[in-house]
């Protein structure tokens, strides 16, 4: 088990590597952007056709919504950076972390919905003002918040490595003898509670910032009349972009636990405690550069 551990670690490193150390990031959001504009430009057809009585035409439009969400998602993005960091940062289980990928791709959907009617209902705003306030406020807003997360997991992880360095005992769990009773919450009902926490950080960092697609589809289908096909479309795209960042869960869970099969059962805590730290320092990073280059 261990020599795979370590193929599969090797695999990841070098695929790392060839993203931030040889373009591949790049080149990938260079694909993903004009994949991006052939998408826009079938959804504007099937628009048209839908607008002229083609009710035939919002099957393919969902269909073009679900594909423009992934490939918008294999570019750069917040989501995939929230879910990955946390990921390796924390044992969530991977079920519970692709459970995060889709409530917070489809809460970027619902997030654009709100926007998009509450501005045109109530603040008769337009398609210009509505990107610029995507781009330029909720967009850098958005990474600050991913930093405060990458902070977050630095945090967390250091007083965990101190914990273990100081050899504390676990007492969460303690039963006493005399009444029979625990005096505190356990291990995992502590752990529970966190990981709600955890959960409903997580979704609204990643929902605060909506995808710009999905905003634009919302003012057209509205303007259209067409406001139920646009309303769908955008959860659609949502689904297209969970796609991509429930794969980057899986990613995260699989390079997370091939690394704690090379170490012992006691190295296994301090080995999260400090893969916590640098998941949480890389999210930081790489998040204090995207809001260096949003503003």
């Amino acid at each position: 088990m261990r020599w795979l551990a370590l193929t599969a670690l090797i695999a990841i490193g070098m695929g790392a590597v060839w993203l931030w150390g040889f373009g591949g990031a790049d080149q990938i959001a260079r694909q993903a952007a004009a994949s991006q504009m052939q998408v826009q430009n079938a959804m504007a057809g099937a628009l048209r056709a839908l607008q002229q009585g083609d009710m035939a035409a919002v099957l393919t439009l969902w269909g073009l919504c679900f594909a423009y969400g992934f490939v918008h998602a294999a570019g750069p993005g917040h989501g995939k950076l929230v879910i990955g960091g946390y990921g390796l940062g924390a044992r969530v289980p991977v079920g519970r972390l692709v459970g995060l990928a889709l409530a917070s791709s489809l809460a970027q959907a619902a997030t654009a919905v709100v926007l998009v009617y509450g501005a045109v209902l109530v603040l008769g705003w337009g398609r210009a003002q509505m990107t610029g306030l995507a781009d330029d406020i909720l967009e850098p807003f958005s990474y600050a918040l991913i930093a405060g997360v990458g902070l977050w997991l630095v945090l967390r992880g250091a007083r965990h490595l101190k914990a273990q360095q100081a050899r504390i005992a676990p007492r969460d769990d303690a039963v006493c003898a005399s009444c029979g009773h625990a005096h505190g919450p356990s291990v995992a009902q502590a752990a529970e509670v966190r990981s709600l926490r955890d959960a409903i950080a997580i979704v609204a960092v990643i929902a605060v910032r909506p995808c710009t697609g999905a905003m634009f589809l919302l003012i057209l289908t509205w303007r259209f009349g067409l406001d139920w096909a646009g309303i769908v479309g955008a959860f659609a795209m949502g689904l297209g972009t969970a796609s991509i960042t429930m794969l980057v869960a899986f990613a995260a869970v699989g390079f997370r636990e091939s690394a704690l099969q090379l170490v012992s059962n006691r190295g296994t805590a301090r080995m999260m405690a400090t893969a916590e730290i640098a998941a949480g320092a890389v999210v930081l990073v790489l998040a204090l550069q995207l809001v260096q280059r949003s503003i």
